[in-house]
């Protein structure tokens, strides 16, 4: 038998009648879609914005606002895609799952299987095969999280380990044997455009620089906030997402920037439901979960404060956000516990 128990709902104590389950997470493509013509109804405004800019200092805060709307919504479409409820159709969900891979520059397929991985052991030191950075985190790590560097550099590795075929003992737990082909097949053409784009940019091809490369670098950071949330200074090896897991609060351009996954314990508990569904979920359960945390800005705010005091040595408590227990100290540096792996 596991010496583990499965993180979801029945692990967490927290119940929801069936048939409201059921209604609620009926995939639907219609939302899906309209999401997508908002998405890109919000890259062409935000993208004329830089071609209006050219030439002028004004490009880069025009590049920094595509950039975050190309990068959140491309993190966040994937994740969806992952799961396989973003449309009720798979092709739907296929064709946006390897589009949005491409510029989250992950190998779609390897998105998906780590990710069921971090569903089945939410936040477990040496099983969650999606814990991205030291625990507890340190100002050091924050950075490398935050910059997007660390994450980068470990999707280019794990790209150029699939496209040669080198798969890693992680891989092989958390990947179905036959799907193997279909990931190297897909990191040699992710890597093959990567190196056209470059190409293009050598060649003269500015293009590509505006609306690619640097907005995806300018906007990296915003959206990996919204991903340092989900489990920052919350409790490892915890059958209970409400001791693993964070929701928070933030605005409308929020919850539309990353698709409502503000509600994480919510998804996490019941990660069949859909994206829109998501407030709906979060509404019928409030009485079971923690209160959500402060917004965005302030969330990150606090998360940043106790990364940098615990690097000096000084106090961690957080004022208003969930931590748990040993996270909290009164000084003194903290061993560091779990550190991402291929």
């Amino acid at each position: 038998m596991p010496d583990y128990v499965p993180t979801n709902a029945a692990s967490s104590g927290v119940t929801l009648d069936k048939k409201l389950l059921k209604q609620i997470a009926a995939r639907s493509d219609r939302p899906g879609l309209v999401y997508l013509a908002r998405w890109a109804a919000a890259l062409i405004a935000t993208g004329a914005l830089v071609w209006l800019t050219r030439g002028t200092l004004w490009l880069w805060p025009a590049m920094f606002a595509y950039g975050t709307v190309l990068t959140v919504p491309a993190y966040a479409f994937s994740h969806e895609t992952a799961h396989g409820t973003a449309f009720r159709s798979r092709w739907l969900n296929e064709a946006v799952l390897w589009l949005t891979s491409l510029i989250y520059m992950e190998e779609p397929l390897h998105r998906r299987y780590t990710h069921t991985n971090h569903h089945t052991f939410t936040w477990h030191v040496g099983k969650d095969s999606q814990m991205p950075f030291d625990t507890p985190m340190g100002f050091g790590g924050w950075l490398a999280e935050v910059t997007g560097f660390g994450l980068l550099r470990f999707h280019m590795a794990v790209m150029v380990r699939l496209a040669f075929g080198r798969y890693s003992d992680v891989m092989r737990d958390v990947t179905p044997a036959g799907e193997f082909p279909r990931m190297t097949r897909n990191a040699r053409v992710f890597l093959l455009i990567y190196a056209a784009i470059a190409a293009l940019i050598s060649a003269g091809q500015l293009w590509p620089l505006w609306f690619l490369v640097l907005p995806r670098m300018l906007g990296a950071p915003v959206m990996l906030l919204f991903t340092l949330t989900q489990h920052v200074e919350l409790q490892e090896n915890s059958p209970s997402i409400l001791d693993s897991t964070r929701s928070f609060r933030t605005s409308l351009l929020g919850r539309f920037l990353y698709m409502n996954m503000n509600n994480h314990v919510e998804h996490h508990l019941y990660p069949q439901v859909p994206f829109h569904a998501l407030p709906t979920l979060a509404k019928a359960i409030e009485a079971q979960v923690p209160e959500p945390d402060p917004g965005f800005w302030r969330t990150n705010a606090e998360v940043f404060g106790v990364v940098l005091r615990r690097s000096l040595g000084l106090s961690t408590r957080a004022p208003s956000i969930r931590q748990a227990p040993h996270m909290i100290t009164e000084g003194g540096r903290v061993e560091r516990i779990a550190q991402r792996t291929m």
